[in-house]
């Protein structure tokens, strides 16, 4: 098991890419990145996720073209990722879904957020880039690789090797966002 330090050391490691190499993906990284996704923790292991694993060319760019916006200028760099993993919403189980109702909260969405992240943290112990993307067009996305229309499209993960340089990042110090006992 990694230890306390290595673990933080991983997550400080891991930002946002931008720029991928032109470096196919090894098929065993994507099943444990995947995996690590699918063995994720949920509102009463409700599972509300599907994940697609793009990486036929053809596919990719129509995807890739699903996220961009050319107005906004904005996930042009999706086309250069060798894969693209689609994360789509699933129905949750019924108690689950209970507890959305009960506790005016979408538990659904935050499973796919908790899934999410243990998928990039898992592409960066891989040595790989990633970065999730939610401007989406999700009828768009939902056409091209036959999600059924009840389905929601909510993430595009880009994935794929980098030149591994750190950028500085900018987070607000602890003492803003962390206290012990009250806030």
């Amino acid at each position: 098991m990694t230890d306390g330090k290595e673990m933080l050391s991983l997550m400080k490691g891991r930002q946002s890419e931008r720029r991928y190499l032109d470096k196919a993906v090894e098929r065993e990284k994507i099943e444990r990145i995947t995996e690590a996704g699918r063995i994720s923790p949920s509102a009463c292991n409700g599972q509300p996720w599907h994940f697609i694993v793009v990486d036929d060319p053809a596919l990719r760019d129509e995807v890739a073209a699903a996220t961009e916006s050319v107005v906004l200028r904005m996930n042009s760099f999706v086309r250069e990722a060798p894969v693209l993993i689609v994360v789509v919403r699933e129905k949750s189980n019924l108690t689950s879904r209970a507890g959305d109702v009960v506790k005016h909260q979408h538990y659904s969405l935050i499973d796919i957020g908790i899934a999410t992240a243990s998928m990039v943290y898992q592409a960066a112990s891989e040595g790989l880039g990633t970065c999730i993307v939610g401007w989406v067009d999700d009828r768009r996305i939902r056409k091209a690789l036959g999600i059924p229309a009840k389905k929601k499209v909510e993430l595009v993960i880009s994935v794929g090797y980098t030149d591994n340089r750190l950028r500085e990042k900018s987070r607000k110090p602890p003492g803003e966002v962390i206290t012990y006992n009250r806030f």
